[in-house]
């Protein structure tokens, strides 16, 4: 029975059948955690989605027992418990090869960020009142019943995403909140979005600059690859919070072109791609977001495949498509090809555009068939007069479609020598 009754809502359903609530390691944590008093119930995530019928991958629980009986219980039942964040609770319980973790029922005492002052409680509705949003505020226990203490399933349905409490203070509490909001309403957000909230977001966005880059970065990512990814970009610069989360002016159009062609193409979605897309101009922009969120050499080095002075305008071109291929590997050679694409303003359904991405799967790049022995063999020349032989030699034959071998090649090469 739900905890939550207001008039007129829709009783969240059971559970009851979920797989996830039904597979070995789950059911010997609920075990391990149950019984003698002590109550634990699944909580967030799992739950949300399971409601929503989207697949359930990572499983955390909330409980009654205090974090050391958490990990004597769980060692007793034969899982290996590792104490990750045992002053705020938290214990990584794992079953099976599967972890999960295990939170305390808590109630903020002071909160400066994500290192909150807390003490343990056995009251769910506390609990569920120091949490961001109603929607995440949503119980599951061993048997499927589902617990609302707070009408997150009537919010979740209507895909309404809205702060638990008074919206301005839980995002003085984390101002990380501020783009949870816009990522939730990416994930399951309906509009328009809840004013109350989207109000506090705007009047506390200074709050920003005291989060870590790792954080900024960790979110944007999950926001950069959600469903209704462009509503929450788009609503990010509508009321002024993308620019100075970025540190310049966004390309939404240039993203939202992105998105379609990675629709239409049924492609897995990146989120340093449509970083890219969205936020790179020119070669510096790519290690100065790099710098800015703390992004890896691979990171960076994707980014800096949008910059538009390295976009080929002879695409989608076959003969510009292989030379791009060569050039850049098989590897970096789709996400060039889908920036250049997006850059390009061809829409989603451009035959061109989709035949120059499928080139390498009709093509494979040839190597180029001389090397610096042949050029020392036809006379006494320097490493830059070789470098600079071999450049030219390569150069042509890069242009002339890959065709000479590497007879005609040292033909050629004689020629220049004699030159």
């Amino acid at each position: 029975m739900a905890e939550h009754d207001t008039p007129h809502a829709e009783a969240p359903p059971s559970l009851k059948d979920a797989g996830w609530l039904k597979r070995p390691e789950t059911v010997r944590v609920f075990a391990a955690l149950s019984g003698d008093g002590i109550e634990t119930r699944a909580v967030g995530g799992a739950v949300r989605d399971a409601l929503l019928g989207r697949p359930v991958t990572d499983i955390d629980f909330a409980t009654t027992a205090v974090p050391e009986d958490v990990m004597g219980r769980a060692r007793k039942a034969g899982l290996k418990a590792i104490p990750t964040g045992i002053a705020h609770g938290t214990v990584t319980v794992v079953a099976d090869g599967v972890s999960f973790e295990v939170t305390t029922l808590r109630r903020d005492i002071e909160t400066f960020g994500r290192h909150a002052k807390v003490a343990f409680t056995t009251d769910w509705s506390e609990d569920a009142q120091r949490r961001d949003f109603t929607l995440n505020a949503l119980y599951a226990g061993p048997d499927g019943t589902l617990y609302d203490p707070l009408g997150g399933y009537e919010d979740l349905l209507a895909g309404r995403v809205r702060f638990i409490g008074d919206a301005a203070a839980r995002i003085q509490e984390d101002y990380l909140r501020i783009l949870r909001f816009f990522r939730f309403n990416a994930y399951y957000g309906k509009e328009p979005l809840d004013g109350a909230g989207l109000s506090a977001c705007v009047q506390e966005r200074n709050g920003l600059a005291q989060l870590s880059a790792e954080r900024i970065a960790a979110e944007l990512k999950r926001l950069l690859v959600a469903p209704r990814v462009f509503g929450g970009v788009e609503a990010l610069f509508d009321f002024g919070l993308l620019s100075d989360i970025l540190g310049s002016a966004p390309r939404l159009d240039r993203l939202a072109r992105l998105i379609a062609i990675e629709t239409a193409r049924g492609r897995e979605f990146n989120a340093i791609l449509r970083l890219a897309a969205l936020s790179v101009f020119v070669a510096e922009d790519a290690p100065r977001l790099a710098a800015r969120f703390k992004l890896s050499n691979a990171d960076q080095a994707l980014l800096a495949l949008g910059a538009d002075e390295t976009l080929d305008a002879a695409l989608p071109g076959e003969d510009a498509a292989k030379r791009l291929l060569y050039k850049i590997g098989a590897g970096r050679f789709p996400p060039k090809v889908l920036l250049a694409w997006a850059a390009s303003g061809a829409p989603a359904d451009a035959d061109g555009w989709h035949r120059a991405l499928d080139l390498p799967d009709r093509w494979q790049a040839p190597a180029f068939p001389l090397r610096g022995p042949d050029i020392t063999a036809l006379g006494d020349f320097k490493g830059p007069q070789i470098g600079a032989m071999l450049h030219a030699l390569e150069q042509h034959w890069i242009e002339g479609g890959f065709a000479e071998d590497r007879e005609q090649l040292l033909a050629r090469a004689k020629e220049l020598a004699q030159a």
